[in-house]
């Protein structure tokens, strides 16, 4: 293959505080892509999101070193979102791959990526090891378990058979991520992403992922942490309502409402049984006493049965008016992102012809 006709792949690494691996494992990295210049022109771009170590001193040590590779830095930390989104917009490549530094992922899921994504024509190839043919080494059984059962709940409220939506590693069609309207700062971004290629309707894949923590444990690097647990957790659950809003309202309403339809029976119940035992006293179309009886004996139940349906009610509501909103977004971001760019386009062609 002719370097006329070598396809560009950039890939975006972004790093904070990892002076202890990251020259090595850049240096392995790019060892591994010189072994397939025959087959790409690679482009290496190495986001420092703001390190309070030797990161960036090191970042632009390689940066002189290799002729791909480029350092770019952010003046403080901003979140993998944000240094995704500045990685992305400073890519030249047909083809984009989001990679980490902790070589938790092999560098061969690099070359996978490529295949999969020439032979499906995808915009986006997941590399995922939760689906069947992925494998899971050496990662603690909270974390594990939590990313698996995550993943799961961001797969079912997105009603798609992606069996990871939080993998970073991934490859992106070059022109589409650079012109995808992005707005995560954290590890939101990644299930975002997805969201907006399902509302242009782009194709996306998956190809079996091998997530292995074994290597840097083997180094004694810990990449377990409670606060970052914290954040993904708290980042899958907001994910979730953005693919689904209705159902974070809906489902709770239901409940509630059921719980409201057997309060009222209660009160009906008790109604009758006051109007029963006015009719044995001889008193009889006294309906108003009867139910200011029930209601003087039994004031709590009322109470809990007007708050429930009042509650179930309104976050029935809610989840009909977020799901109007929920289409009007899609609507508007699917305009913005297709028709006025085919606009901007064709202005731009017409201009060039005069």
């Amino acid at each position: 293959m002719s370097d006329q006709t070598k396809a560009k792949v950039s890939i975006v690494i972004p790093v904070y505080n990892e002076e202890a691996l990251l020259r090595k494992n850049i240096l392995h990295i790019c060892e591994y892509l010189r072994s397939h210049d025959a087959e790409y022109e690679w482009e290496v771009l190495l986001v420092n999101d703001g390190s309070q170590d030797a990161t960036a001193g090191i970042a632009n040590e390689l940066a002189g070193e290799i002729d791909f590779l480029s350092a770019i830095h952010h003046p403080s930390n901003f979140g993998v979102g944000q240094a995704l989104r500045f990685g992305f917009a400073n890519t030249t490549g047909n083809y984009v791959i989001s990679f980490e530094i902790d070589l938790a992922y092999d560098v061969n899921h690099i070359h996978e990526l490529l295949d999969a994504a020439e032979t499906s024509c995808a915009k986006i190839v997941l590399a995922s090891p939760y689906m069947k043919g992925g494998t899971i080494n050496n990662v603690p059984f909270l974390r594990r378990s939590l990313s698996i059962w995550g993943n799961r709940f961001l797969s079912l409220f997105a009603k798609r058979e992606y069996s990871t939506l939080t993998s970073m590693i991934r490859l992106y069609d070059g022109p589409f991520i650079r012109a995808l309207k992005l707005r995560g700062m954290d590890l939101d971004i990644m299930p975002e992403m997805l969201y907006k290629a399902m509302i242009l309707r782009a194709k996306v894949s998956e190809i079996p992922g091998r997530l292995d923590w074994g290597p840097q444990l083997e180094e004694g690097l810990s990449r377990f942490s409670s606060t970052r647990l914290v954040r993904q957790t708290i980042s899958t659950i907001l994910s979730g309502f953005i693919f689904r809003p209705m159902l974070f309202f809906v489902l709770p309403g239901l409940l509630v409402g059921l719980l409201a339809v057997y309060v009222d029976l209660k009160l009906v119940t008790h109604f009758f049984n006051e109007l029963g035992n006015l009719k044995a006293n001889g008193i009889t179309g006294e309906y108003t006493l009867a139910f200011s009886q029930a209601y003087r004996e039994h004031s709590d139940i009322f109470l809990l049965g007007f708050l429930a349906t009042v509650f179930a009610v309104q976050m029935i509501g809610f989840g009909v008016l977020s799901l109007q909103n929920k289409r009007y977004f899609e609507d508007i971001y699917s305009i913005s992102s297709t028709d006025i760019h085919h606009l901007r386009k064709a202005r731009d062609e017409a201009r060039n012809t005069k």
